[in-house]
């Protein structure tokens, strides 16, 4: 059985992609850092609740420890944490705005990740999933055609852009690795008071896919959403 960990996976994409998974036949563990609506999701998925604070060192420590005393390794990590915070204009923007986007969305996933590649590496078919965002796409972005065009964001979309490369950089770090990004699309999510027109379902495709891609593909280092890949 294929054992998979998600963080933030109490609600939204999170949540969705553990139901998709448990379907398709992982073992999930659901990472999340509010300990009531964690255990309540994962009781109600079928799957276990393991408390993770991806902004505390000791938490994803914690974390790690727990699957390794009851495996000894882990297949599937999905860094799915992440937070919009303070939407404030570029002008207004000041560094601790950004500190605090990066504290989740870039140095939690290098927390993370940093703390389960031990576990990683004892699986036969370890993989990597971190979901990014078209926002963090600097060829989107720049796209007159696109939607993302016309939003002007400078934490939450730099923070995207960085995961990109920390996805990159880990992929050609672990190469016996698949380690890949995605963009879930505009989504209904609590993340956007649920004003994204996909379906929580079509928001998770890029995930499941990259979760169960077959042994003998060999994709990583990429970046892709439900329809293919998408520019960097």
């Amino acid at each position: 059985m294929t054992i998979t960990f998600i963080t933030g996976a109490n609600k939204g994409l999170g949540h969705e992609s553990a139901r998709r998974l448990i379907a398709a036949g992982h073992q999930v563990y659901v990472g999340a850092r509010d300990r009531d609506r964690g255990k309540r999701a994962a009781d109600e998925l079928g799957a276990t609740y393991v408390p993770i604070d991806v902004t505390d060192q000791p938490s994803v420590d914690a974390a790690a420890e727990y699957v390794r005393e009851q495996h000894g390794h882990l297949d599937v990590l999905v860094n799915n944490a992440g937070i919009g915070g303070s939407w404030v204009s570029v002008a207004e923007t000041r560094p601790e705005h950004l500190h605090e986007v990066y504290e989740t969305n870039v140095y939690g996933v290098v927390r993370v990740t940093r703390a389960f590649v031990p576990l990683l590496e004892q699986s036969e078919h370890p993989m990597i999933v971190n979901v990014s965002s078209g926002m963090g796409s600097i060829a989107v972005t720049s796209d007159p055609e696109r939607l993302e065009s016309t939003l002007n964001a400078l934490t939450y979309t730099s923070s995207k852009t960085a995961l990109n490369m920390v996805t990159t950089q880990y992929a050609k770090a672990y190469p016996r690795m698949r380690i890949n990004a995605v963009d879930p699309g505009y989504t209904g999510t609590d993340f956007n008071n649920h004003q994204g027109p996909q379906s929580v379902e079509e928001g998770t495709d890029a995930i499941v896919a990259m979760a169960t891609m077959a042994p003998d593909d060999a994709r990583t280092g990429t970046f892709t959403d439900r329809d293919g890949l998408v520019p960097w």
